[in-house]
């Protein structure tokens, strides 16, 4: 008996050793298959990596990841991976597409800045029927896009004011086609719940900001699919005998950071994690437009170049006005502010639901892209591991979305989203800003072809 049992464990094992070091016959492939070879591999689910292999890239998707391929020659494109390594492609949760009055050239080179960062994957957060289409697009590889999710046009307090434009608005959204509501500030209690009930029925997520008027606690216990910004999180932590009123809470509650009850933090985290709510960050606002740091050193930094420079003059107003000499922004109540932030995010991701990558770009100073690793630097200095970050990132995109079996990791027969890097990530998340080449959908960026269609960006932006 004892025999028997010995050698079933053996026969597992070494099925086992064979599932991740595969040396059987390369499957059959298309003349336009594609071969990446001797790669080290991140797994996303727990940082371990699986070193020298050989993918097979067919029909836009992982067709075979093999120790050996006895036949590479066989393959019209070869890429060489040799002491490089390759993640899934990452995913910016909350990106924001150019709408219908932009250029289809500025449309186009937008969704480019995205790719050329690894980024494969956005969650558009302010929607519009062209967004529809795009998306669309996209999905049929008729544009060089990243995959697309969008948003309803924007439920806020001036574009939804009764109960009876909350029915009307989210049917009708949900009909056309979006993935999920928009919220912003503004909405009032009895209209929000009435957008809750009716999107429940209808069968559509919300997502966005915590209006003042339905405050943290209600809006976690109404399921958000996401709260973005950790928005409401520091009003909430506001005691109630301090009888302010919630509507002078400033950018994101700045104004009640001396009054926050930090002893309150880990209540609302559990309601996070018990109602399922996924928290998008994007704390590079925070450490870069609302924060101690000049126009003048943001405007010198090199990803500006790709920015039009009416754009960039707005930043600098905008910047000027929220933090400058006279906007009376206070630098050590900011600290405060910071800090509490990042305990948020830290516990946030430890103890509640999930956390999603998001850098809100383009916003002030965010260039579309490149503010990923300054989100990921933001999430750093909260105490996440590079693996952490990198999961928000990818394989928890893909489990938001339920779409954990297309995309999100690198394995057989997702699709063939990827970031080739040329070092370790785990060991230095700055890895992802050395970027060898992005693959989405099985289409090849090289870093020539990248750097080459960035150089043409920045020429016409210089113009603009």
């Amino acid at each position: 008996m004892k025999k028997i049992v010995f050698l079933m464990i053996a026969m597992a094992l070494t099925a086992c050793n064979r599932a991740q070091n595969k040396t059987a016959t390369p499957p059959e492939t298309g003349k336009d298959a594609i071969l990446i070879t001797d790669v080290n591999i991140v797994d996303v689910d727990n940082g371990s990596i699986l070193e020298n292999r050989q993918i097979i890239i067919d029909s836009g998707k992982i067709k075979g990841i093999l120790e050996t391929v006895e036949n590479a020659d066989g393959f019209a494109t070869q890429i060489d991976g040799k002491g490089k390594y390759v993640i899934p492609g990452l995913a910016e949760m909350h990106a924001h597409i150019p709408p219908p009055s932009t250029s289809t050239e500025r449309l186009e080179e937008t969704l480019f800045l995205y790719l050329s960062n690894g980024i494969t994957t956005i969650r558009g957060m302010l929607g519009d029927p062209s967004h529809l289409t795009l998306r669309e697009k996209a999905k049929k590889g008729e544009v060089l896009s990243p995959r697309i999710y969008t948003s309803s046009p924007s439920l806020n307090g001036n574009s939804v004011t009764s109960v009876e434009q909350a029915t009307t608005k989210v049917t009708a959204y949900q009909k056309d086609g979006y993935d999920f509501l928009k919220i912003h500030p503004g909405i009032q209690l009895e209209v929000f719940n009435e957008i809750v009930r009716t999107a429940n029925e209808v069968g559509i997520t919300l997502a966005g900001h915590v209006p003042v008027d339905v405050g943290i606690r209600h809006a976690l216990e109404s399921k958000f699919a996401s709260i973005d910004h950790v928005d409401g999180f520091l009003e909430g932590m506001v005691p109630t005998s301090a009888n302010v009123d919630p509507n002078d809470n400033g950018f994101f509650g700045y104004n009640f950071t001396p009054l926050a009850d930090l002893s309150k933090m880990d209540e609302l985290v559990q309601l996070s994690k018990d109602n399922k709510v996924w928290i998008v960050p994007t704390q590079s606002l925070f450490e870069r437009w609302f924060a101690p740091i000049g126009a003048e050193e943001l405007l010198a930094q090199p990803e500006m170049k790709y920015m039009p420079k009416t754009t960039l003059e707005n930043w600098k107003r905008i910047k000027t006005n929220s933090t400058g000499a006279d906007s009376g922004f206070n630098e050590a109540q900011w600290q405060q502010f910071i800090n509490i932030r990042r305990s948020l995010i830290k516990k946030l991701y430890e103890n509640g639901h999930g956390m999603l990558l998001g850098s809100d770009a383009p916003q002030l100073f965010n260039v579309p892209g490149f503010s990923i690793h300054h989100e990921m630097q933001g999430m750093l200095q909260a105490g996440l591991t590079p693996l952490q970050i990198i999961r928000s990132g990818t394989i928890n995109p893909a489990l938001y979305f339920g779409m954990e079996n297309a995309y999100g990791s690198i394995k057989e027969g997702l699709s063939a989203d990827m970031v080739l890097i040329n070092a370790n990530p785990m060991e230095d998340i700055n890895a992802l800003k050395e970027i060898s080449g992005v693959m989405i959908m099985g289409t090849w960026l090289s870093r020539e072809t990248i750097d080459e269609k960035l150089a043409s960006i920045a020429e016409n932006a210089s113009k603009n």
